[in-house]
């Protein structure tokens, strides 16, 4: 991969787990729940963000979206069943986390995307209670397409980067939409995307269904010459082509269709998204971007116990859709050279 000189040398880099799991979907869910379950006890079931999510059992909506889950995407909710198992949690609370930013904006889930026509690279922003829990999975579903996701205790995949056997890229950024009625939950509408064959079906796929929460995705397809970005929210999915010039995305809607969505804009995503256009501008290569830390206060290399989103960069990617396969690289923040290098899903 290009560019891996930008990569700041961090004193504090973290490591990138990897971990494979394979078989019925229930299977699937067991194992991550497995590799999981340490961190999950020893931090996120301590978080103020697990309480806050834990306090929202009671709402009118959950019913509505447990009942879409079930209907559309039962192979889902055997996943739930089974990360539950594995994490010995109950699974009312894991289904409840793996709805977070659906119930509360302020989820701790961050990110920014840098699209090319032929390339997605993307900072992992997240959780600091989870810096070096977190890693990369490989997921081999029985009669589903395989994929390699990055993957954060407790959580389905689907929610962060990852590229499945078919060819399909995706990138995903937190959008902080107030609530507004129930919906099919965000994350499992990005889980099912990993079975998806093409960039129009993933689109598809989240224009059949109620959404709840909003995201954005960075769509791309191996030997493609665009990618795609996607918002999709309750009121809308948009989407814009990035077939020349390239964009950088952080955690708020700016398509012209999502321009009355409600939502929370922190300072720090208003920072990111504005600094990272200006060097968009300059020329400045992608990687160099996600490493970049000019403002101080909000960089878009996210490292700072005092962040103001109480978020960190735990992973950077870099996937090149140039050729026949993803070829792609995962950093850990702060390292000059990748933790994982791709060709699709086989490990170089």
């Amino acid at each position: 991969m290009s560019n891996t000189s930008s990569m700041p040398n961090d004193p504090r880099p973290l490591e990138l787990e990897w971990t494979e799991a394979r078989g019925s979907h229930r299977d699937i869910g067991h194992a991550l729940g497995r590799w999981g379950a340490d961190a999950c006890h020893r931090h996120l079931v301590h978080s103020e963000a697990w309480a806050q999510i834990m306090a929202c059992r009671d709402r009118p909506e959950i019913p509505a979206m447990r009942a879409l889950l079930r209907q559309a995407f039962p192979w889902i909710e055997e996943e739930l069943a089974g990360l539950a198992a594995g994490l010995d949690l109950p699974p009312d609370d894991v289904f409840l986390w793996n709805c977070r930013g659906d119930l509360w904006a302020l989820a701790p889930d961050g990110c920014t995307t840098v699209l090319a026509p032929t390339r997605l690279s993307h900072n992992e922003d997240g959780d600091p209670g989870f810096a070096g829990a977190c890693g990369l999975a490989e997921v081999r579903p029985a009669g589903a397409p395989a994929f390699v996701s990055f993957v954060y205790p407790g959580s389905l995949p689907g929610h962060t980067f990852a590229v499945n056997e078919t060819g399909l890229a995706m990138t995903v950024n937190n959008i902080r939409a107030r609530r507004a009625g129930a919906g099919m939950p965000r994350m499992v509408l990005t889980r099912a995307l990993l079975a998806a064959d093409s960039a129009h079906a993933a689109v598809s796929i989240l224009q059949s269904h109620p959404r709840m929460g909003a995201f954005h995705l960075g769509l791309g397809q191996a030997g493609a010459s665009q990618t795609w970005s996607v918002e999709f929210s309750r009121a809308a999915v948009s989407v814009r082509i990035v077939a020349r010039t390239p964009l950088l995305h952080a955690n708020h809607a700016v398509h012209e269709a999502q321009a009355e969505l409600p939502q929370v804009i922190t300072a720090s995503s208003a920072h990111r998204q504005e600094r990272g256009e200006d060097l968009l501008e300059q020329g400045t290569p992608a990687l160099t971007i996600l490493a970049d830390a000019g403002d101080a206060a909000e960089p878009i290399l996210r490292r700072s116990s005092s962040d103001t989103d109480q978020e960190n960069t735990l992973a950077t990617a870099d996937i090149d859709l140039s050729g026949p396969t993803a070829r792609w690289a995962v950093y850990a923040p702060g390292a000059a050279t990748p933790h994982h290098r791709l060709d699709g899903l086989r490990r170089l």
